[in-house]
């Protein structure tokens, strides 16, 4: 089985998306400390003039060792109507309904926690894309995981616990990791890389790396499936 762990990520670009493809189960880890200045709560879409601007989830202030899943969204915010704002520069994109219906769909579910809608973010453009993955969070699964003696065990441990033969990561984690570990308890580590494939984003100069939801705006289920599997394993 090939198993992949990440933070939870709000509307996460597609080298995320590319882990959801190849894996056979992904967790969100979520028992871990919160990071105010990441990917957790925002992410970025193109403006009107070109260039790029995040777009963001309120959350409430909270100690510096908050754990993720003790975030709480802070919906005394209108963040919604803000977003749907500013997701008006696709207006005139040629997939923007479709992907305007899976973001209601998204953010039409009632929760205050930012794991509970990031989670669905998953779900949502899974179901859209048609990917096989099971997504799980990690604090609900209720299995046994060995102590974590260094960051880096956190998704050795969890992958024994899951009896996982393969575990998958993005390519920050190259040096991060201690490979020998993984081959000592008979787990093969890979990383797999997104070529972030270009596409015409109306008559802006291409910028990678954004949110899925601009990839989504101008290319197709198909392409984007194709898109996903554009990757270097390392």
């Amino acid at each position: 089985m090939r198993v992949a762990i990440m933070q939870p990520y709000f509307f996460p670009y597609i080298g995320y998306f590319s882990l959801l493809q190849a894996a056979d189960m992904f967790v969100i880890l979520d028992t871990v400390q919160f990071q105010r200045k990441s990917w957790m709560k925002r992410n970025k879409i193109i403006t009107f003039k070109g260039g790029s601007t995040y777009i963001e989830l309120p959350v409430k202030k909270a100690p510096l060792d908050t754990l993720i899943n003790q975030i709480v969204i802070n919906n005394e915010i209108d963040w919604k109507t803000t977003l749907f704002s500013q997701l008006l520069v696709y207006k005139k994109a040629p997939f923007y309904n479709e992907t305007i219906n899976t973001v209601n769909s998204v953010l039409n579910e009632d929760t205050n926690k930012l794991v509970d809608i990031n989670k669905n973010i998953l779900l949502e453009i899974s179901n859209y894309l048609r990917l096989d993955c099971e997504i799980v969070v990690f604090s609900e699964m209720k299995i046994k995981v060995e102590d974590v003696n260094s960051a880096d065990e956190w998704a050795l441990n969890i992958s024994k616990a899951l009896n996982a033969t393969e575990y998958i990561n993005p390519p920050g984690g190259v040096s991060f990791f201690n490979k020998q570990k993984y081959k000592d308890s008979n787990i093969e580590l890979k990383f797999i890389k997104n070529k972030l494939r270009q596409y015409k984003q109306f008559h802006f100069n291409f910028i990678p790396g954004l949110s899925m939801i601009d990839v989504m705006m101008f290319n197709s289920k198909e392409e984007i499936r194709t898109m996903l599997t554009d990757y270097d394993e390392i």
